[in-house]
């Protein structure tokens, strides 16, 4: 079988590509994998170029607008220009649960100011006793992702 183009692959049915013979599908997955590799490397490139271009045009309006992050606008030529700077907040963790002590040794409720939530490592979940696990097991939900496939080509 000679090589699909990216467009013939995705005009085939996937019915008719699961039906090829297992080397084809192995070619197709390794020459999709290439392409969204070059993809990913000509966006990240573009995007530096995109940065160096307008980022101080983008910092001097956020000034002028008096905030640090968020979105702003403006034209080059033609273009309309979005320079979005996301807003990252990390808050650290031990601190914030010594406030939180703070504020049920005082009498108040904590969720009212903090969103707590809780999370097992399923690694130490498997290492666990049976009495343990059975008194976690009722508030653990077992969910799957999506079913991946990897396919290597085996020497003749």
């Amino acid at each position: 079988m000679s090589r699909l183009t990216p467009d013939q692959v995705l005009a085939t049915p996937a019915g008719e590509l699961a039906a090829l013979q297992s080397e084809a599908l192995f070619q197709l997955k390794n020459d999709a994998a290439d392409l969204l590799s070059v993809a990913r490397a000509i966006v990240e490139h573009i995007d530096r170029a995109l940065e160096l271009k307008y980022a101080d045009r983008a910092h001097a309006l956020r000034l002028a607008a008096g905030k640090d992050t968020g979105i702003v606008h403006f034209d080059d030529g033609h273009v309309r220009v979005t320079a979005d700077l996301p807003k990252r907040v990390e808050w650290d963790q031990r601190r914030l649960a010594e406030v939180v002590r703070r504020i049920a040794n005082g009498g108040e409720d904590p969720a009212e100011y903090v969103e707590i939530s809780y999370r097992v490592s399923e690694t130490k979940f498997n290492a666990w006793p049976e009495s343990l696990k059975s008194a976690f097991a009722p508030a653990r939900t077992l969910k799957t992702g999506k079913p991946g496939f990897r396919l290597a080509l085996m020497k003749e």
